[in-house]
């Protein structure tokens, strides 16, 4: 990337210039401002907080960046939790919000977010059952743990001791603490380089991020293509803020995204899964879907999907997937519950349709092959993106409900209406109704024998002819320990 010596002219733009108001900002990240400031330190309010406070938007997260040490913040709070052993962070607790409290770090440090999955230790696998908690500067949650306060002078320069790449240039290593000026380099995109200082209320502008938050423009620091070697997830930021914010990507910094889109498949699965989380289940998933294929993204993620949208008997699946993504940011802006579950049940749904017709030997294959087809696209899917077992399991089960819905008849009728995953897979055949899979007719009978009660809904399936068994029903039972058959005769042991 760039060199820090190669800045843009540091711009200061005084509080009558600028429309930030402190009453805009969470008093728990203003506490610790002020206690930083008057401990002597620097310290500043930093990234998406920044720009999301200039155009108006409430931030979700309030992250602070300082010349204090993490161990002096630690005895300046004591609410505060040091985290990470290569990457150390003061959190600073105040309930349930937490501000991250970061030191200037040297150029070419990743940022916060930008962090290998390696670079920090006790990461869980995801933290909430829906959307991910936390903003975009905030990165993922990493379970504490204990540091002793031993003092580290900042080192500026470079220092292979402190910095490592691998082959492709991605970061794989960084503990070098710096100043300011030096700090601005490791953040992304300009519209995220700014620094609103408690001091005076001022903006510190050194890329020239305002007039890119103003002109609704993303344009990374520094040399692009460099840049994304850094960080291949660098790619799906950019994407994540353009559908976010509405902003446009600028020429330089999309002209390397296709080249480059081959990158993410080194970075770690784990990291994966919480970038498409925070793409799919934030409110603009639909747009996340679409620039995701503009630049050629998508394949990279998913790449059976990908593959199976080229085919014809699947090509529908796409359409799915982008009804599924509007519905689901529908449901975000109404604050109502959301859940990886059904997102990656839409997302690989046309891998598993292909993989069964290809074990499929008959029109009408049976539950075991759609067993077996999720698993084989589950098991290929985590070399990708590594789906929590608690999330892939209800996701099968989601799936394997859909042939169930043919049955109207019958006391297993009602009895799906009492399983765990029926609203889901409820949810799911609507999909396919819409696209014109599934009866149109099977889904409003669906919809119509919920809001009845008991006795008219088994007066409804007792009113059908009986229908056959679907092939295998209920002759798949999970893989356990096979039980033991009793000896006949009553023969003695001898």
């Amino acid at each position: 990337m760039n060199s820090p010596s190669t800045q843009f002219p540091h711009s200061v733009i005084p509080r009558p210039e600028h429309s930030i108001s402190r009453a805009s900002i969470s008093p728990n990240a203003l506490k610790v401002l002020y206690r930083l400031k008057e401990a002597g330190y620097q310290a500043f309010l930093v990234g998406g907080a920044v720009r999301d406070l200039l155009l108006g938007l409430r931030p979700k997260d309030f992250d602070v960046a300082t010349d204090a040490l993490p161990e002096d913040v630690r005895r300046l709070f004591r609410n505060c939790r040091l985290i990470g052993r290569r990457f150390r962070l003061a959190h600073v607790h105040f309930g349930s919000e937490i501000i991250e409290v970061a030191t200037f770090r040297a150029a070419a440090a990743p940022e916060r977010e930008d962090l290998p999955d390696d670079a920090a230790d006790g990461a869980p696998e995801e933290a909430a059952e829906g959307a991910p908690e936390g903003d975009d500067e905030s990165g993922d949650y990493i379970e504490p743990v204990r540091v002793e306060p031993v003092r580290t002078e900042p080192v500026h320069g470079a220092d292979s001791e402190h910095r490592a790449f691998d082959v492709t240039g991605r970061i794989l290593r960084d503990n070098m603490y710096g100043s300011i000026e030096e700090d601005v380099w490791r953040r992304d995109f300009a519209a995220n380089g700014l620094y609103y200082n408690i001091a005076d209320l001022s903006i510190w502008d050194f890329v020239d991020g305002v007039s890119d938050v103003k002109a609704r423009r993303l344009k990374l620091i520094g040399d692009p293509e460099t840049r994304y070697r850094e960080d291949p997830v660098r790619m799906l930021r950019a994407v994540r803020f353009a559908a976010k914010l509405g902003f446009t990507i600028d020429a330089d910094t999309e002209a390397p995204i296709r080249k480059l889109g081959y990158l993410l498949d080194g970075v770690p699965p784990a990291r994966l899964f919480d970038e498409v989380l925070k793409l799919f289940l934030s409110g603009y998933g639909a747009r996340s879907f679409e620039l995701l294929q503009k630049y050629g993204l998508f394949e990279h993620l998913f790449p059976l999907s990908a593959a199976a949208f080229e085919l014809p008997p699947y090509a529908y699946a796409r359409e799915m997937l982008e009804r599924g993504l509007k519905n689901t940011d529908a449901r975000v802006v109404a604050d109502k519950p959301v859940t990886p579950t059904f997102l990656f049940a839409i997302l690989l749904w046309s891998a598993v349709l292909r993989e069964l017709n290809e074990r499929a030997a008959g029109p009408a294959p049976d539950l075991a092959l759609l067993m077996q087809a999720c698993d084989a696209v589950l098991k290929a899917q985590q070399s990708r993106i590594s789906i929590p077992r608690r999330f892939a399991v209800p996701m099968r089960e989601l799936l394997m409900l859909q042939p169930r819905f043919t049955r109207r008849s019958g006391v297993k009728a009602l009895n799906l209406l009492q399983h765990p995953r029926f609203r889901a897979a409820y949810d799911f055949l609507l999909l396919r109704a819409e696209v014109g899979v599934a009866d149109t007719e099977l889904a409003e009978w669906w919809t119509r024998i919920q809001v009845l009660p008991q006795e008219e809904r088994v007066a409804l399936v007792q009113a059908r002819p009986q229908e056959p068994p679907l092939p295998s029903d209920g002759a798949a039972p999970p893989p356990g320990r096979r039980r033991r058959r009793r000896r006949r005769g009553g023969a003695s042991r001898g």
